[in-house]
């Protein structure tokens, strides 16, 4: 009995982690849905007490500095504070390719996304266009997330988002620079800045420079046993 207790134990445990991924995977849809929106007020529900959004230079931190991002920055700017879709403007967010772990203790978990963005104002619209944007571009980022379980509900710690690229429409990523630069002064002196700049090592620059994204998941096949050297010396062979 005490073989059989044990592998029913594993095998709930086992079914517990895939609802477990399955949450997880629901809740950064959910996310990419309500920011296609501008629902700035469902985006900030997603998030821990303590939660963060890392985007460009720098961090928005608690429920307040992911206000400031989605309502106070991205709302004015796409939609002039107006809640919820606006005639003529598209902005929608597509969420893909998650590799999600969950933690032995099933309490924490990290989360790789691939956001793909279509954004743009019709002719009818087009007056209320900011003067820097695009009428028309394409926008993709790398996610590297950290979620935490709170009061038995998975949320969001701290959505960690690297743009890779933004490109006009028209003439493409190869001749574009993107329309968003990184933020250099901090909230407050900055209304619609991050609380913290990051550190040099991490500054995000933008399209065209690339940097690598760390991944928080293992090698699915070698796991941590990994190694470069082993498999770039079969090129000689």
């Amino acid at each position: 009995m005490s073989d059989m207790e044990a592998r029913l134990a594993a095998l709930e445990n086992r079914v517990g982690e895939l609802e477990d991924i399955n949450a997880i995977r629901r809740l950064q849809w959910a996310y990419g849905y309500y920011i296609d929106y501008n629902r700035p007020e469902e985006v900030a529900a997603l998030f821990a007490e303590d939660g963060a959004v890392v985007f460009l230079s720098g961090e928005y931190r608690g429920h307040a500095g992911v206000m400031r991002l989605y309502g106070t920055w991205i709302q004015e700017l796409f939609t002039k504070g107006k809640r919820g879709p606006v005639h003529g403007l598209l902005l929608d967010h597509f969420q893909l390719q998650d590799v999600i772990t969950v933690a032995p203790d099933r309490q924490t978990a990290k989360g790789r996304f691939r956001g793909i963005l279509a954004g743009g104002w019709h002719d009818e619209v087009l007056g209320e266009k900011p003067e820097h944007m695009p009428q028309q571009f394409w926008e993709s980022g790398i996610y590297e997330n950290d979620y935490v379980r709170e009061n038995g509900v998975w949320k969001i710690k701290r959505l960690d988002y690297l743009m890779q690229w933004q490109g006009d429409y028209e003439t493409g990523w190869a001749h574009t620079v993107s329309h968003l630069q990184p933020a250099v002064v901090c909230y407050p002196e900055n209304p619609i800045g991050p609380d913290v700049i990051l550190p040099e090592n991490n500054y995000r620059q933008t399209w065209p420079h690339r940097q690598e994204v760390p991944m928080s998941f293992a090698h699915p096949v070698l796991a941590e046993a990994f190694r470069l050297e082993a498999f770039a010396a079969l090129k000689g062979k």
